[in-house]
């Protein structure tokens, strides 16, 4: 793939599955977590997920999916530990380091936009040092509806003024990037190997990237 560098002039990028390997967060929620509630429940692992996953779906796409006191409220177990006891499983995807490292030679401002909490944003970056390549990270909980949501964007645009048509981004989720189309991002990608102990996922009407190495800035 060829991007058109001298029509870009930000960028923004997703953390979880774009930048960092989406493998520790499938780890945690479809396997630890599960474990822990199904011991504090007496349930089996199975019945457990599905518990979970039960609610999940129910508030698919809104900021309640992503916020750790709803879950720790919920479940009754402190999900910000059950982090913190896999720290060491977080990884950048491979060549995201090199790409981060080409974008801030470029001198192009790239900014981090996650759904993933402000502590989970803490742990991850602690363990990474990912702030150190980037010129801000900001998380949906800052503003009031997630990424699946037109207001996100809305109030991204007021917080940190960029051009829309001249904005590339770079993201795992089918929903959330048609919400970025739908605000008028003009530079849209899809990440296809957001798991690396999955195989390539459905990247829909979107161009799609395994690795950074596809889009390098030059200069």
């Amino acid at each position: 793939m060829v991007l058109d560098w001298q029509r870009i002039d930000q960028v923004l990028l997703d953390m979880d599955g774009t930048l960092l390997d989406l493998r520790f967060d499938t780890e945690l929620w479809l396997e630890h977590l599960p474990g822990r509630y199904a011991e504090l429940n007496e349930l089996s692992r199975d019945e457990a997920l599905k518990r979970i996953m039960t609610r999940m779906n129910a508030l698919s796409g809104q900021l309640g999916w992503y916020c750790i006191e709803q879950w720790s409220e919920a479940l009754g177990l402190d999900v910000v530990a059950l982090h913190r006891e896999l720290a060491d499983g977080i990884r950048y995807r491979d060549t995201a380091v090199a790409f981060l490292e080409a974008l801030a030679a470029s001198d192009k401002p790239a900014l981090i936009v996650t759904n993933a909490h402000p502590q989970l944003v803490e742990i991850k970056l602690h363990t990474t040092g990912l702030d150190r390549y980037v010129d801000a990270i900001v998380s949906s909980h800052d503003h009031g509806a997630a990424k699946e949501n037109d207001a996100f964007w809305e109030s991204l645009r007021d917080m940190h003024i960029f051009e829309q048509d001249r904005t590339l981004f770079i993201d795992d989720s089918l929903p959330v990037l048609r919400a970025a189309k739908r605000f008028g991002i003009g530079h849209l990608l899809a990440i296809s190997h957001p798991d690396s102990g999955r195989g390539p996922k459905d990247t829909g009407e979107f161009d799609a990237i395994q690795w950074f190495t596809e889009i390098m800035p030059i200069g």
